[in-house]
């Protein structure tokens, strides 16, 4: 079979520009192994992968483990729906994250990726009240939030530049501002933190009607915009409201769950409850796709009230046996290495290397996240906190810095669908002498990038 090539265009690919591949020069990698926290492209070049490829990969590549969990089951059973039916390896798995989910979210839902699982929980939502008799549609989330791209979930989306060209999308969409305490939208005190933020999700509510909105969907951290943390209070303010109002609250973890943060889900790591949690991503590591939902049991009742209800919704996919098996190894992976146990060791001493580079560099403007998921905000002048416009974030971020890190085997993201911010995810394996490789890598190039903004 002739081997293709990315430049011609027949694959495209997903949120990368154009010129990016197409043509003579592509400047994109074509990976094709990987072992450990690295990958190798196909000139033999070795990267570290510090977002893990897209907040996944948490144990990292060539675990034989989880590709013979995938092999049995395929040579065992390949296919089998849970649409009418059901097979063990869906069964056992959704009784292990009722083992280690909190509270009473025991009830599990399975798809095949992070917006599928936020769809799931959008139509949940709507079914649950409708079978109380409500009649609730509506949706808050945050801004600069990402959901996922499906057209429901990219209503709760609160990214302007991936929801314009697809609009008018489904009605019935608020977007709070967001717990950037960096550059608070919803105080001007802040800091200290008053959770303005979280009042102003009641004024949604009260504004739009209590009894119409369906759902309160939260990310326990925010991703887009870099690693936004809740301040103290934070959840618990938005539990109260959504307890108030009859609301159900959605913890959105297809990023945070299963081991980011250094716990299972990231409602634990933060000390709520959500009615409805939506996972994906590191279910499986990213060895086979995966993704769901856990909800409450009070959500489950309401489902379950008459021998004709059923939840009205469902894939051919979804839970696949082979996926199940994968997740089912890579739980009994995290546990026998002690994953969770790394994370919380080390999450810390990652916060403060990364301080480290915020006092030396000042063009870093600040240091947020927590776990094995951090970001640095690049400013122009840190004292005013002034950010970049967009023809200097342009050459600063894609005319700079992610090609030098690449060039120097360093994976990370450098965005700019806010504030210019460097993101690192590394799988949750990575060792301590293994990072102090990236911060090293860091080092560097933001010396240099400091050195050519001065030129500019």
């Amino acid at each position: 079979m002739t081997q293709g090539r990315l430049s011609d265009g027949n694959l495209w690919l997903h949120f990368t520009r154009t010129a990016d591949w197409i043509g003579d020069a592509p400047s994109v990698p074509v990976l094709v192994e990987g072992e450990g926290c690295e990958v190798v492209d196909s000139d033999g070049k070795r990267y570290f992968d510090a977002l893990s490829a897209l907040y996944c990969s948490q144990l990292g590549y060539g675990r034989q483990e989880l590709v013979d969990a995938a092999t049995t089951q395929l040579e065992r059973l390949p296919f089998a729906t849970n649409w009418s039916w059901a097979h063990q390896p869906a069964i056992d798995l959704a009784a292990a994250l009722a083992e280690r989910f909190p509270g009473d979210l025991d009830h599990f839902f399975f798809v095949n990726s992070g917006s599928e699982a936020v769809e799931s929980a959008m139509k949940l939502a709507i079914q649950y009240h409708r079978a109380r008799g409500e009649e609730r549609w509506k949706f808050i989330s945050r801004s600069y939030a990402y959901h996922g791209t499906t057209l429901g979930a990219l209503g709760l989306t609160g990214l302007p530049g991936l929801r314009k060209p697809f609009e008018p999308l489904r009605p019935g969409h608020f977007h709070a501002p967001s717990t950037n305490q960096y550059r608070c939208a919803a105080s001007a005190a802040c800091p200290p933190c008053d959770l303005a933020c979280a009042r102003s999700i009641e004024h949604i509510v009260q504004a739009e009607g209590p009894d119409q909105i369906a759902a309160i969907v939260v990310e326990p951290v925010q991703n887009a915009g870099g690693c936004f943390t809740p301040p103290p209070g934070y959840l618990d303010e938005v539990r109260r409201i959504c307890d108030e109002y009859g609301i159900l609250m959605v913890s959105d973890e297809v990023i945070c769950a299963f081991g980011r943060l250094g716990t299972w889900t990231g409602a634990e790591a933060y000390g709520f409850l959500p009615d409805i949690l939506t996972f994906a991503k590191g279910i499986t590591s990213a060895y086979l796709p995966m993704g769901g939902l856990g909800f409450r049991s009070h959500v489950a009742d309401q489902l379950g009230r008459e021998p004709t209800s059923m939840y009205l919704h469902g894939s051919t996919w979804g839970g696949h046996p082979a996926a199940a098996a994968v997740a089912l190894a890579n739980i009994d992976v995290f546990e026998s290495e002690r994953i969770l146990e790394h994370v919380q060791a080390n999450g810390p001493w990652f916060g403060e290397q990364l301080w480290e580079l915020h006092a030396r560099h000042p063009l870093v403007g600040d240091v947020r996240g927590t776990g094995y998921f951090w970001a640095l905000e690049l400013v122009k002048d840190r004292e005013r906190k002034v950010g970049f416009d967009a023809q200097e974030s342009e050459q600063l971020l894609r005319g700079f810095v992610s090609p030098r890190l690449l060039e120097l085997g360093l994976i990370c993201r450098a965005d700019d669908r806010d504030q210019p911010v460097i993101q690192l995810s590394p799988p949750l394996i990575a060792t301590r002498d293994q990072l102090s490789d990236v911060f090293a890598i860091l080092d560097q190039v933001l010396t240099e990038a400091t050195e050519r903004m001065k030129d500019r």
